[in-house]
């Protein structure tokens, strides 16, 4: 049962991985190269859309984690999934604080209401974001190594 707790866990880390790198790496760059203020709007729908989805993700795949770390204490690997939790505690605490305060006012612009600087806003998103997809990468390669 612990093997399939294990790999369920670093199969939605991982996915969640995937689609934040994509989200940071080939999403908003396309957004960006758009014309007009279709980039804009492509963006503040990814934050309509995807904030309702990854804070579950989120917090469910640091239960996983903990679930994961109890479970397997005196496993040979119990140490990388802490640290991996540990992690995750990191991107969730960065999440609240810095990207979704950011993200709660982009979902809700239109060509017509967006601030000044909402152009700053969105480098600053996307700067925190690079930082967070660190983060979970290096949080998914210790449940990798943990599986070994």
């Amino acid at each position: 049962m612990l093997n399939a707790l294990e790999v369920f866990t670093t199969v939605a880390v991982g996915l969640m991985v995937g689609v934040e790198f994509s989200v940071a790496f080939v999403m908003n760059p396309i957004f960006n190269a758009l014309p007009e203020d279709s980039g804009q709007l492509g963006r503040a729908h990814g934050g309509r859309m995807l904030g309702a989805v990854m804070p579950v993700w989120y917090i469910g795949s640091l239960v996983l984690v903990a679930v994961w770390a109890v479970a397997g204490w005196h496993d040979d690997g119990a140490g990388l999934v802490v640290i991996a939790g540990a992690l995750l505690i990191l991107s969730v605490i960065m999440s609240v604080l810095l990207l979704v305060p950011i993200n709660n006012r982009g979902k809700t612009w239109t060509p017509e209401n967006r601030p000044a600087d909402w152009k700053e806003q969105m480098n600053r998103w996307d700067r925190y974001h690079y930082f967070r997809v660190a983060v979970i990468i290096a949080a998914f390669t210790l449940l990798v190594a943990a599986l070994a």
